[in-house]
């Protein structure tokens, strides 16, 4: 059987385009990150801003998955509503940082968010000694250090800024976030070498600090791209006293980048986009109906591959149209049903409201995409269902 087959009576129904999520290759996906980091979960802290569904929430779950990021207050609600509702973590071993630097109402409702599930550990990152006084008291602080990404975070050259965050956050202090994202799109062994380079600076972090008598329970680094560079840095296995843990979230979905990039680790494309051919707009060219309202561009061309058609490379979307070149043969009929595997997953799982979800080629059921988009103003009930 063809692993990504859609039964009739669906086709004639969806509409397209649509998320089309299959269980099975997702929870292929979870235990070859596990497999990858050694075999023990707790190595492991997805980042959940790539799926944003309560169903694969709890798929990680069950893989003994307890300690993840998020990149909003939403996700995060969204998460531990989902976690609760399911008792997962009713022993206070679920454990969330917002990997993002939030200012004013953004983290007072990140607090709020903590309050109301006193279970869980909920965390944030900071940057600046003077702004822990106003995280609220319910939330962990990671000091945020910027490898060389030039995104957030204090340099690395810094220490004494560094150390100032985790002496202000006194006992509420959780360790060091250290996210080399920029060493993706590099060939495997450009990207080692660049990344344990980053990890030699880490290492010099961690050992000012602990100079310094700041203890670091935890030191987060690395997505999906750079995750088996981390776990093969034999230092960051074996500090006395600190966890290591690595955050791919990619991963779990799996798409075309993390394929090309981490091949040795296995991953099959868990999501894709339903679409159908609509137009033969020129000779040795097709559209169809998939355009960047849909599936995210912002990674490049070609932003998809559909699946079993290795003809068909993908143009520049437009906004509700997807171009595709025909390399050989003839181009495919209008009708024709293609299922788009996206060059990044993140961004096209935020755009649909809702996802078909498979399992062994049947349909299990349609969910809403629950950590989708940001919140508006301070609210922290979350319909989950």
């Amino acid at each position: 059987m063809n692993r990504y087959t859609l039964p009739a009576s669906l086709r004639e129904q969806l509409l397209s385009p649509a998320l089309v999520v299959y269980m099975d290759m997702v929870r292929s996906n979870v235990q070859r990150v596990i497999e990858a980091v050694g075999g023990d979960p707790d190595r492991w802290r997805p980042h959940i801003k790539t799926v944003k569904l309560a169903p694969v929430f709890l798929e990680l779950a069950r893989a003994g998955v307890r300690n993840f990021k998020c990149a909003t207050t939403r996700e995060a609600a969204c998460l531990l509503e989902t976690l609760d509702s399911a008792g997962v973590g009713g022993g206070g071993d679920v454990d969330l940082l917002l990997a993002h630097t939030l200012v004013g109402p953004n983290l007072a409702q990140l607090g709020r968010i903590a309050a109301a599930h006193p279970a869980a550990r909920v965390s944030v990152l900071c940057e600046d000694p003077d702004a822990v006084a106003g995280i609220p008291q319910d939330l962990g602080v990671f000091v945020d250090v910027n490898p060389g990404m030039n995104r957030t975070g204090v340099p690395v050259d810094r220490p004494a800024q560094i150390a100032g965050v985790g002496e202000a956050a006194g006992d509420r202090f959780r360790g060091v976030h250290f996210y080399e994202g920029h060493l993706a799109g590099l060939d495997p062994d450009t990207r080692r070498r660049r990344a344990f380079a980053c990890y030699d600076e880490l290492m010099n972090v961690l050992a000012d600090l602990d100079g310094r008598g700041n203890a670091v329970p935890e030191v987060i680094t690395s997505g999906t791209p750079t995750f088996p560079c981390a776990i093969a840095y034999e230092p960051l296995s074996g500090l006395a006293g600190t966890v290591h843990r690595v955050s791919p979230g990619t991963a779990v979905l799996g798409d075309t980048r993390a394929m090309q990039e981490i091949p040795e680790v296995g991953l099959v494309p868990a999501a894709v986009v339903f679409a159908r051919v609509v137009s033969h707009p020129a000779d040795g060219l097709v559209t169809c109906d998939a355009g960047s309202k849909s599936i995210a561009a912002d990674a490049g061309d070609p932003c998809a591959e559909a699946i079993g058609h290795p003809e068909l490379v993908a143009l520049t979307p437009n906004e509700e149209h997807l171009p595709l070149r025909v390399n050989s043969g003839a181009a495919p009929p209008r009708g024709t049903e293609l299922l788009l595997v996206p060059r990044h997953v993140c961004p096209t799982v935020n755009l649909a409201e809702k996802a078909v979800l498979m399992e062994n080629g049947l349909l299990r059921e349609i969910v809403e995409v629950i950590g989708r988009a940001h919140d508006l103003i301070t609210d922290v009930s979350v319909r989950v269902n």
